[in-house]
């Protein structure tokens, strides 16, 4: 089969992934908003287990000069300043600096760029051999499934109407079809790239989970629901550990 053709399926296959949040339109309002500071929980571990457990390793495996995590820091910074602006933006209009919109805004923005580099990368796998390009996309799959649930209970958290946070979902998840196809047309210039964008997508994985994600449910005082926000948070860095052996 035409390795363009099955980049394109696969890509658009996993896009589809992010209409698994439609699994809650039924729910009640009342419920979602009880779920969705847990789903903040699950994203904030699946974030740090990504950049921990596999963008990082991926990295090391290539040799990359220690100069190249300057790129990591680059990618953490980019979104401290992102959301200092958003803040002021929000300041200027007289509303809360905190506004859970931001988290939203910066998870979409995360989102997108984690989207468009694992088209890239499919797009590679898929080029070196059929069989490898088949198990990078099942992993890919798996890896998807929990991490557009979260992202769609973060969405609900940030304040978007159930339809809206799963349109934007979807339209962030679209952007892995996007990476397949650069990955694909100009896969000798990228290919050499990747660890930067590896690195740089590590970077604003750990700033979004550890500064935005883990205060939001950080801040619960009551002992049985912090306890189970917490074991949900390590639940989404071993749900993290577990993809690792699907690689």
């Amino acid at each position: 089969m035409n390795p363009f053709f099955i980049t394109l399926l696969a890509t658009f296959g996993i896009a589809l992934l992010a209409l698994s949040g439609s699994l809650f339109l039924f729910l009640k309002d009342h419920l979602l908003q009880r779920i969705s500071l847990y789903l903040i929980a699950l994203a904030a571990g699946a974030l740090l287990g990504t950049a921990f457990l596999h963008l990082l390793p991926e990295v090391l495996k290539e040799g990359f000069p220690e100069y190249g995590f300057l790129v990591l820091l680059g990618g953490f910074l980019f979104f401290y300043i992102g959301e200092k602006l958003l803040h002021l933006h929000h300041r200027g209009e007289g509303t809360d600096e905190h506004n859970p919109r931001d988290l939203g805004i910066l998870s979409l923005s995360a989102d997108v760029s984690h989207n468009f580099i694992d088209g890239v990368i499919l797009a590679a796998a898929f080029l070196v051999d059929i069989k490898l390009g088949l198990i990078t996309a099942a992993a890919i799959a798996l890896h998807e499934i929990p991490q557009e649930i979260a992202e769609f209970g973060v969405l609900l958290y940030a304040g978007f109407s159930k339809h809206k946070a799963l349109l934007l979902n979807f339209l962030s998840a679209t952007t892995v079809i996007l990476g397949g196809v650069v990955g694909f047309l100009f896969q000798e210039i990228l290919v050499s790239f990747i660890p930067f964008v590896l690195l740089f997508a590590a970077g604003s994985f750990l700033y979004i989970g550890a500064s935005d994600f883990i205060p939001e449910f950080k801040k619960e005082r009551e002992p049985k629901k912090a306890l189970f926000l917490s074991l949900t948070f390590f639940f989404g860095i071993f749900l993290m550990w577990i993809f690792t052996f699907l690689e």
